[in-house]
């Protein structure tokens, strides 16, 4: 038995779609994330004696007739498609899923991801070649179907699973998320593989980089926050501390050209002692003269563990600031203080760590004078990049509900992307509309970007670290245009 695992094509035309980034589009700067989710489940599937196939499209930039015309070439049948989704292409999925049925008639094809799982009836309902989504975290789940189908078992038993069955779309029990993450292959040994590292772009990271997950799951409750409330849960499960530093010294060993990885747990700070521990193996075994790395911290991370990251290798951390309104921060469950940011952002420069601190506006209680707020305190913090975006809510979380219940938003899914594959404003409330907060956004980022005191920042970290300046001028050269208009 064969399974394909497929990252499909959308608006190709355009530039790279990245998927299984927090807000999936084509990005300005040229962004696009490895499939992880996707690449776990293929190494799980394929470790355990299945060959498989895996396909990237959006990677290698190709249009549907490309991807159909490379997975005809690999093999003249397929008994098993995983299809990745997102909720910006899902339309578009659906017909590549049709497509594929059309080709493959006596194939079995099974949605992943974040969409299909928040709205399972919708999607089936919406195209009759889907035979099936995984639902949440789905690596187990996909090996257990493949199992199932290849020794002619029914699937009624398969965790996680919904599927149709004479006419009616039947619901699984669910999965309980995985708590023993060891079992899943490391993605650095898939990527060697299966993958091109020179393929994927993470613009705040030194290129090219690696992206890799230490744990799944988030305790924090951010209503808008779709992975820990849709895939992987609120209770943080982590790989071993062995473990971790031995997919760094897999990557020191197998990818010289790589230069940063990229820890992309929604919070890899959760747990100080096994931070810790993380740091002082990869100082014990030389990793922090090998290579940089990059994290998501939330601003409750400690000034003492900072110094001890930092040794031990870090460059960057990201946290999501979100707003300078202590109401706003209630309001959107980010259990996260003001006084909190300000200390962190001084101690993260004591500590000599540099800041992509992300801003998002137009959440409940949002106002023109609380966006101000928040951009005064950026332009003050002068972390070393900073993002302005507006709140995208997605199906399956709260904030979705809200602006569903609310008529902030239409529930059209391709309105979520423009034509050109770049991410699209859905939100529309009578005291900001979806104009202003984009034109916003736009302000801020010129404001933030172009100020001469910034300008002169990166010229003098580009004199003292040449990575930086080749990262900085990259970055710049993909966004000019959105800065400059």
């Amino acid at each position: 038995m064969k399974v394909c695992f497929v990252n499909p094509p959308f608006k190709a035309e355009y530039g790279k779609f990245s998927r299984e980034s927090r807000s999936p589009a084509i990005g300005h700067s040229g962004v696009l994330y490895y499939p992880l989710w996707l690449i776990y489940a293929a190494a799980l599937t394929e470790q355990n004696g299945f060959a498989i196939e895996f396909i990237d499209a959006p990677a290698k930039q190709w249009n549907e007739d490309e991807c159909l015309a490379y997975i005809q070439q690999t093999a003249s049948n397929y008994d098993l498609f995983v299809l990745d989704t997102s909720t910006p292409s899902i339309y578009s999925d659906l017909r590549f899923a049709a497509s594929l049925k059309r080709t493959y008639p006596n194939s079995f094809i099974v949605l992943v991801g974040t969409h299909p799982t928040a709205t399972v009836n919708e999607t089936m309902d919406a195209e009759r070649a889907v035979d099936a989504i995984a639902r949440g975290e789905y690596d187990v789940t996909i090996l257990e179907l493949a199992k199932a189908l290849s020794a002619n078992r029914q699937i009624n038993t398969v965790l996680g699973l919904s599927y149709r069955s004479n006419g009616h779309i039947i619901h699984n029990d669910n999965r309980e998320p995985l708590e023993e993450l060891d079992q899943i292959p490391m993605a650095a040994k898939f990527i060697k593989e299966h993958l091109d590292v020179y393929d994927y772009v993470f613009p705040a990271a030194t290129y090219p980089a690696i992206q890799i997950f230490t744990g799944r799951g988030c305790p924090a409750r951010c209503n808008y926050c779709v992975y820990p409330q849709v895939m992987h849960g609120h209770k943080y499960r982590q790989r071993t501390t062995q473990n971790v530093v031995e997919e760094f010294l897999y990557i020191a060993e197998n990818f010289p050209d790589v230069k940063e990885i990229v820890i992309e747990d929604d919070t890899f700070t959760i747990e100080k002692k096994r931070v810790l521990e993380i740091c002082e193996m990869l100082i014990a075994n030389n990793m922090h003269k090998r290579f940089k790395w990059l994290c998501n911290a939330r601003v409750n991370l400690d000034y003492e563990t900072m110094k001890m990251m930092k040794k031990a290798g870090c460059r960057l951390l990201i946290p999501g600031v979100e707003s300078f309104n202590q109401e706003i921060l209630k309001n959107i469950k980010k259990g996260t203080t003001t006084k909190q940011i300000e200390e962190y952002m001084l101690n993260a420069r004591r500590a000599g760590l540099l800041v992509h601190a992300c801003y998002m506006v137009g959440n409940p209680g949002e106002t023109k004078e609380t966006m101000q707020k928040t951009l005064e305190a950026a332009l003050r913090f002068n972390t070393d990049t900073a993002q302005f975006f507006p709140l995208i809510p997605y199906p399956g979380t709260e904030a979705y509900d809200w602006a569903k219940k609310n008529g902030y938003i239409t529930g059209n899914y391709e309105e979520y992307c423009h034509e050109d594959g770049t991410v699209s404003c859905v939100l529309n409330r009578p005291e900001l509309s979806a104009e202003e907060l984009v034109d916003f956004c736009s302000m801020a980022r010129r404001k933030y970007y172009l100020r001469p005191r910034y300008i002169l920042h990166r010229l003098y970290m580009g004199l003292t670290d040449f990575n930086d300046l080749k990262r900085s001028l990259k970055a710049f050269g993909k966004i000019k245009k959105t800065l400059l208009k």
